[in-house]
């Protein structure tokens, strides 16, 4: 008895170019693509309401479990400044020849907790997030945006302790504190940068929150925090390329920037040359650069 073997007939995949017009003619698109530069920024736009309230609710319940609450906000920047006060101002030395030593030094750590803040918080807006990330569809650089943001506001809260203690150690209110307001715009440009860059690097590598804090603790020593560039950079022993990086510090220029702004004893020839120039292009380049680097990988974000 014969038996006949029937194979079945090949089964046939349509080609690409036949599914992508099936996609295209019912309306349908990739899952998660990442959109065109143009589409992003009104993506964003569009959820700036979202942006403002969960930099809000995360700055509430920072300090929520603490007795003292929201006053953390600006007991830490000034215990901060006590300690460095006694390390450098009064061990070290460095108070010497530098009128209104505290409220150069209260300044100066201000200004560089609000950066430090900010890229810290980068480095976890994704990798800590995965549950918003893969819960919602939202652009992703709106969560290291909120967190620069609640870094901004935590730093509003604590100029208000800043005045009262320029005000206490005899710092007139002069028409130059005005300058402030676009030093904030400018600074604040460039930690939201920084913190979409390290946000997109802390997403792949998680160990990049680890390694963090031994650069900006680094980055805070040639900043200027604590004792004065411009003393430094005028002494001759020092090689001119040292000079130029400890003067185009973003840091310390956003620092000096505060400084001539607020303290009427620091005067424009302790800033560095073309310091409003170098201001501007490290927002222009660290804002606008930061912004493309992570929107590049925004279809990555929460992907197993």
């Amino acid at each position: 008895m014969s038996q006949v073997l029937h194979t079945p007939p090949p089964t046939t995949t349509p080609a690409d170019d036949d599914l992508a017009a099936l996609a295209a003619r019912h309306g349908l698109t990739v899952s998660g693509a990442r959109p065109t530069l143009p589409q992003y920024v009104r993506q964003l736009w569009d959820r700036r309401h979202f942006i403002t309230a969960f930099s809000t609710a995360k700055l509430t319940a920072q300090y929520s479990q603490a007795k003292l609450g929201q006053v953390w906000q600006v007991m830490t920047p000034l215990l901060n400044a006590a300690v460095y006060y006694f390390i450098f101002g009064v061990l070290l030395g460095a108070k010497h020849g530098v009128p209104d030593y505290v409220p150069f030094l209260i300044t100066g750590v201000f200004v560089w907790t609000f950066t430090q803040s900010s890229i810290m918080a980068g480095t976890r807006a994704i990798a800590g997030n995965l549950g918003l990330v893969r819960a919602l569809h939202f652009p992703r650089a709106a969560l290291p945006i909120s967190f620069c943001l609640q870094q901004l506001q935590q730093l509003l809260f604590s100029m208000a302790a800043l005045v009262v203690i320029l005000l206490c150690f005899g710092v007139p209110v002069t028409i130059s504190w005005l300058l402030a307001i676009p030093a904030l715009v400018l600074q604040f440009t460039f930690n939201a940068g920084v913190s979409m860059i390290v946000a997109r690097l802390g997403a792949k590598t998680p160990d990049i929150a680890q390694l963090m804090p031994f650069v900006l603790r680094t980055w805070m020593y040639v900043s200027g925090v604590m004792w004065s560039i411009d003393r430094l950079t005028s002494k001759d022993d020092l090689p001119h390329v040292v000079t130029v990086a400890l003067e185009v510090n973003p840091a310390a220029v956003y620092i000096d920037l505060m400084r001539f702004a607020l303290i009427d004893s620091f005067h424009a020839s302790q800033l560095p040359p073309h310091v409003w120039a170098a201001a501007v292009g490290w927002a222009l380049l660290a804002g606008i650069g930061g912004f493309i680097y992570f929107w590049k990988a925004e279809e990555t974000y929460g992907r197993g």
